[in-house]
């Protein structure tokens, strides 16, 4: 008995339509070709030289996601910005280290290819790179019916960034007395919005319209900051080395909030102590707090809380640290001081 042919796309997977996005991805990537890039989009590999200005390059590198904030992008058809948060990620943490990111690489998950929508996931990982300095040489597109529901898609991210092994950030040379400076998060970035969904859907209908003057999607939407270029460009001016005392440790506040993350960068037996009040809290995050009904030690474990990445400096540089990055366009909070853990928490917030 004569059975009627079966295609790839009868089955699900429309090569075609991965051919036209690869096509309408190219573009985008050009744009974010930087010195050292070999061969990108379009090999079964792609090529990187790391630049010959590095003495002793140290490779860092960095893998993230964008979280829940996806289910968001899902059912408000708004995905032109996950991609910024996509990079923002990965590039942020890769930073931490003092590391200047170099290439970024993505990968897109779904069960049925919407070239429309993932051009336009994609068309913001190029401007996130783009707005980080770093190169998007290559990714992976996969289409796998049955594996996601119609019209959602799952992404990952990976940097690689380099320092050289003289400048690497360890954060081992951090003292008592070091100052602690914020530096404002553009909203929630890409944390916490599994509780923020059930804000949401709590509040219904009674929603506020505005957040901050922006529409009350568009502020819950916004994209991660990218700390990227002003801090490398303040670590240069204030670099921390044998002669001489600058920014000492970086912290990028993300899951686990300011409480989490400052540890990671602290050496033993030293706490952060922050003062309450000493950056504002936005309409977004004091909606968020109210209509979770949590306190201030929980808003500040489970989200940035308005500060997106800390900067340990010097008291001698701190001052001056903050100007520079103030210039370059960051806004800077001075939130507080490094001290002696004693039998305290590693982080108090008073």
């Amino acid at each position: 008995m004569s059975q009627t042919p079966l295609s790839y796309k009868d089955a699900g997977v429309d090569i075609a339509a991965g051919d036209a996005l690869v096509e309408r991805i190219k573009p985008l990537a050009k744009k974010t070709m930087r010195e050292g890039v070999l061969a990108g989009i379009g090999g079964f590999g792609a090529l990187f030289e790391v630049p010959k200005r590095y003495k002793e390059p140290v490779l860092v590198s960095g893998t993230d996601g964008v979280g829940t904030k996806l289910k968001l992008a899902f059912e408000w058809q708004m995905h032109d910005t996950v991609g910024i948060d996509l990079v923002a990620m990965s590039v942020n943490d890769v930073l931490v280290q003092g590391a200047e990111p170099l290439f970024f690489l993505d990968y897109f998950a779904c069960g049925k290819l919407d070239v429309d929508t993932a051009a336009a996931v994609v068309g913001g990982i190029a401007k996130g790179c783009e707005l980080s300095g770093c190169a998007l040489i290559g990714g992976e597109t996969a289409e796998m019916p049955g594996m996601y529901p119609s019209g959602e898609y799952d992404l990952a991210g990976f940097a690689v960034g380099a320092v050289e092994k003289s400048k690497i950030l360890t954060g081992q040379n951090v003292k008592a007395g070091d100052v602690v400076l914020g530096l404002a998060s553009s909203g929630v970035h890409s944390n916490g919005f599994s509780l923020v969904r059930q804000c949401i859907a709590r509040a219904g209908s009674n929603a506020p319209a505005t957040l901050d003057g922006k529409p009350f999607k568009q502020a819950l939407m916004e994209p991660t900051r990218l700390y990227v270029l002003n801090v490398l460009a303040a670590l240069a001016k204030h670099p921390h080395t044998e002669a001489a005392s600058g920014i000492k440790a970086l912290a990028h506040i993300t899951g686990g909030g300011l409480l989490e993350n400052i540890p990671r960068v602290l050496p033993e037996g030293l706490a952060a102590h922050l003062q309450k009040g000493s950056w504002p809290q936005t309409e977004l995050f004091a909606w968020l707090q109210a209509t979770a009904g949590i306190d201030d030690f929980e808003m500040n474990r489970t989200f940035n809380n308005g500060i997106g990445m800390v900067v340990v400096v010097d008291a001698q540089e701190a001052e001056s640290c903050a100007s520079t990055l103030r210039s370059l366009g960051e806004t800077v909070y001075t939130i507080g001081t490094i001290a002696s853990q004693g039998q305290g928490e590693p982080v108090v917030v008073a």
